[in-house]
């Protein structure tokens, strides 16, 4: 069994002033990693602030016998996410790793969104994980080594019910992670999402009252792609209850209608050729798709000696 270890490591966790935010730190610091921990301390739906909620758990982590330092700034903006990785150089002389945790709910069938709501949802889940990850994307790339774990959710992957600026937040996330894995390869940078299922203030109301879904049980894989012994990178997790599993976006093997203007009969007659799982295949970037379409296309064509 790998000993995983991160010693010597530094490590920002957004949101960690409670639940799976808490969760992580406290995971990341019993590695080794030096940790600020980020959090307005306001309630649910982002409203309100209780600046002592970071310095609890960072208080809490120095008991343990961990290094950690407290951070009140809000990802919501582009000073803020500066901020947070500056602090966190200061106090501890370089950056490793960011989890991108923060979040607000505020939860709204379609028909009734507000959209004041909405860009606050989106503000601190899309936008908060950009501004953080962007300056510290910077600092990473000019120590040829980083590692980014966003947090997404199942809203974001499969959808849920009067969740549409938080699942399309989180929806979004997983593509921004896909993008910091493939801009940041070459300069050692890894970026995944986990999607985690546990019992937070989040998720409380959502979840039968039987189910013990600890955070805890989800900690384990964000220090695991948080390390250096992964290599892992531009992938999508589920962890809950014990379970971790990939998520992917794949493309089924479909329908070819051989590169010629098709009707919309024929999309009707090959429907369930086109929807059919049982062959796919799952690019790793936009262009990869458009490659193998042209391959597919030219595979297809009359060769110069075929009539």
């Amino acid at each position: 069994m790998q000993n995983i270890s991160l010693l010597g490591q530094v490590a920002i966790i957004t949101g960690a002033g409670g639940g799976l935010g808490r969760s992580y730190a406290l995971a990341l610091a019993d590695a080794g990693a030096a940790v600020l921990i980020n959090d307005t301390g306001g309630a649910l739906d982002g409203k309100g602030e209780a600046r002592n909620a970071a310095q609890a758990v960072a208080d809490e982590i120095i008991a343990r016998g961990g290094r950690a330092t407290a951070n009140t700034d809000s990802v919501a903006t582009p000073a803020g996410g500066e901020a947070i990785v500056a602090q966190a150089i200061s106090d501890f002389g370089r950056l490793d790793i960011v989890v991108n945790n923060a979040g607000i709910l505020r939860d709204r069938s379609i028909g009734k969104i507000d959209w004041d709501d909405f860009q606050s949802v989106h503000d601190v889940h899309l936008r908060g994980s950009a501004h953080i990850s962007q300056p510290a994307f910077r600092h990473m790339r000019e120590n040829g080594y980083g590692r980014f774990v966003f947090i997404g959710s199942n809203a974001g992957t499969f959808g849920n019910f009067g969740q549409a600026a938080y699942g399309s937040a989180k929806g979004a996330i997983m593509s921004l992670s896909g993008i910091f894995a493939i801009e940041g390869e070459r300069h050692g940078i890894l970026s995944n999402v986990v999607c985690p299922v546990a019992r937070t203030r989040m998720t409380d109301s959502m979840l039968d009252d039987a189910l013990e879904l600890d955070p805890d049980q989800v900690s384990p894989l964000v220090v695991y792609l948080a390390s250096r012994e992964s290599a892992v990178t531009h992938q999508v997790f589920s962890a809950g209850g014990g379970r971790f599993s990939r998520v992917f976006t794949g493309l089924t093997e479909g329908w070819f209608a051989g590169g010629r203007p098709t009707a919309v009969s024929a999309i009707a007659d090959h429907i369930d050729d086109i929807l059919d799982t049982e062959q796919y295949s799952i690019p790793g970037s936009a262009a990869d798709e458009i490659t193998e379409l042209i391959a597919r296309i030219e595979g297809s064509a009359p060769r110069a000696n075929e009539s």
